[in-house]
């Protein structure tokens, strides 16, 4: 009965995967999901966090397939940023990139602090950038990320 009720409801509700506003008035999202009444469970949340986390990695390794061998602490900071604001604004992020790449930790740090980034999220900017100044003294091997 449960596959019946799922084509029942899609078939009058539709599925809709940005969000609009119903004919109540009330933002909804997928299979009539009212948003603003109801929201998400913690578990949704989670599953919505994974699937994101998978397409930014998957975003950053084809921008730039290098960062897959650089330390963990420094991988996490890239793939945090790609997350937060995006390929396209990292993108421009050159000069850190590029201190990445050539294991110039403090100039990557740098490079991340002395930018708009930095002035807008604040805390985060100033761990990231101490994830960065650190990265060269970690131990263990550069991390391969699977899901």
């Amino acid at each position: 009965m449960i596959n019946e009720l799922k084509k029942h409801l899609i078939e009058f509700e539709g599925i809709v995967l940005k969000p609009y506003k119903c004919t109540a008035g009330k933002t909804t999202i997928g299979i009539g999901r009212n948003l603003d009444d109801m929201g998400i469970s913690e578990d949704e949340a989670m599953i919505l966090l994974d699937n994101d986390i998978k397409n930014v990695v998957e975003e950053v390794l084809a921008t730039w397939p290098w960062v897959e061998d650089l330390p963990p602490r420094a991988l996490m900071v890239v793939i945090d940023l790609g997350f937060n604001m995006g390929i396209p604004t990292l993108s421009t992020f050159k000069n850190m990139l590029e201190c990445l790449k050539s294991e110039d930790w403090d100039g990557a740090a740098k490079n991340l602090l002395d930018s708009r980034y930095a002035q807008q999220v604040g805390r985060r900017a100033i761990y990231n950038a101490h994830l960065l100044e650190t990265a060269g003294t970690e131990h263990s091997l550069p991390s391969k990320i699977t899901f």
